[in-house]
């Protein structure tokens, strides 16, 4: 299959790998943008804004433009924004969660809000656990960025979204609203704001649980690269499989505008 394609990707693991750059990934960049292929970088971390992921990828030796970063926090404020304009929340988290908020003109109070938002921090304080539990209780509706249980550091994992979401789950009895991988929900925003259509769209991911899973059920194309957390049998434990599997993104250069030769 031939055409123009447009390309969704994950960071970690297809681009970056703690913060060293994926042989093949500056080449990949180098050549979408050249070619003006459309594409965007997805991440379900929402720490950070696009300004700060931007900043982290020119460190590794990628010129990723701010316009081309997708976060699980752009898109649960997208997602709000279509759900209740102009309404509150409670946050947890950190600039990259409560700025894309305040740009779609939500305001932030813990005096009864809309919404409890969940997200990703470094300093999750037990005192905004307890008054997030309260809110959901009171009637505040959940929403987390991203089910990830954990993230990684150098010194191993740590407590990610989902692990916090889990606790408040547990004490409210009420299940929180994922936004970020694998829901589609993440794909199809993305597709929104690049104005792409699903069937000439793929999407580059390291695991088969988020990446593969919620491209292929936004009914995109998939491939797994074997550069991040998935072994050269990982897509054989899915009753699921990607389009194609590669070694890394390397495997793309030169052939970014037929990258299903056998499709």
């Amino acid at each position: 299959m031939t055409g123009r394609w447009t390309y969704l990707m994950d960071m970690d693991g297809v681009l970056v790998h703690e913060e060293h750059l994926i042989p093949g990934a500056d080449e990949l960049i180098a050549e979408l943008t050249a070619t003006g292929t459309p594409f965007l970088v997805l991440t379900n971390n929402s720490i950070y804004t696009p300004r700060d992921l931007r900043a982290r990828l020119l460190r590794t030796g990628l010129d990723v433009p701010e316009t081309a970063i997708w976060t699980s926090a752009l898109a649960t404020a997208r997602f709000l924004d279509s759900q209740r304009p102009g309404g509150s929340a409670f946050v947890i988290g950190e600039a990259g969660l409560t700025t894309a908020l305040h740009e779609i003109g939500y305001v932030l109070t813990d005096r009864d809000p809309d919404y409890v938002v969940l997200g990703e921090t470094r300093t999750y304080s037990f005192t905004a656990i307890t008054r997030a539990i309260r809110l959901v209780e009171e009637g505040a509706r959940f929403i987390a960025t991203n089910p990830d249980a954990t993230g990684p550091s150098r010194e191993g994992s740590l407590p990610a979204t989902g692990s916090v979401a889990a606790l408040i789950e547990r004490a409210t009895g009420r299940a929180p609203y994922y936004v970020g991988k694998p829901n589609p929900l993440m794909m199809r925003s993305a597709l929104r704001s690049l104005g792409a259509h699903s069937e000439t769209t793929l999407m580059i991911g390291d695991r088969m649980d988020t990446d593969v899973r919620s491209g292929l059920e936004a009914g995109l194309h998939t491939i797994l690269v074997l550069s991040g957390i998935s072994g050269g049998s990982t897509a054989e434990q899915y009753p699921y499989r990607p389009t194609r599997v590669i070694g890394s993104v390397a495997d793309l250069v030169g052939r970014t505008a037929d990258p299903f030769p056998e499709v």
